[in-house]
């Protein structure tokens, strides 16, 4: 690392400093390797250290608001298949989850089920159609 010369009481000493760790330092004084304890204090890394802020948390007590939409909601159907029974009509009230109409996907009978509570503004399908994935069957306000 570094090299010294120094002169104690007349004797010439040349000095390599090896290796410094913490308050540790090894030496080679005249060829002879010696570890020393240095008495200061250790300087600390120039490198700065990653402090992160804290992450707020939610409190437990808070409610969660959800946005209710006063637009129709569309029902449609999750697979391709046919129409087998509509159990309500235009204008009936219905409940969320209350069953609205059975038809038929991979040779099962499926229930299409009312995703929340409202009025049946529209039927956009009838007993016997066949019906793609995705399509709008019904809409309930």
């Amino acid at each position: 690392m570094k090299k010294f010369s120094f002169t104690i009481n007349g004797n010439q000493y040349d000095v390599e400093i090896k290796e410094v760790e913490d308050n540790i330092a090894q030496l080679e004084v005249n060829g002879t390797t010696y570890e020393v304890e240095i008495h200061q204090d250790v300087k600390k890394s120039k490198t700065p250290t990653l402090v992160r802020s804290e992450v707020p948390t939610k409190r437990q007590d808070s409610k969660i608001k959800k946005n209710i939409s006063t637009t129709a909601n569309v029902v449609k159907a999750p697979l391709p298949g046919n129409i087998i029974d509509i159990l309500v009509s235009e204008g009936d009230e219905v409940k969320k989850g209350q069953k609205v109409l059975t038809y038929e996907a991979m040779k099962m009978e499926n229930e299409v089920h009312a995703e929340k509570d409202g009025v049946v503004k529209s039927i956009k399908v009838a007993k016997g159609d066949s019906v793609l994935e995705g399509q709008e069957l019904m809409e309930i306000a």
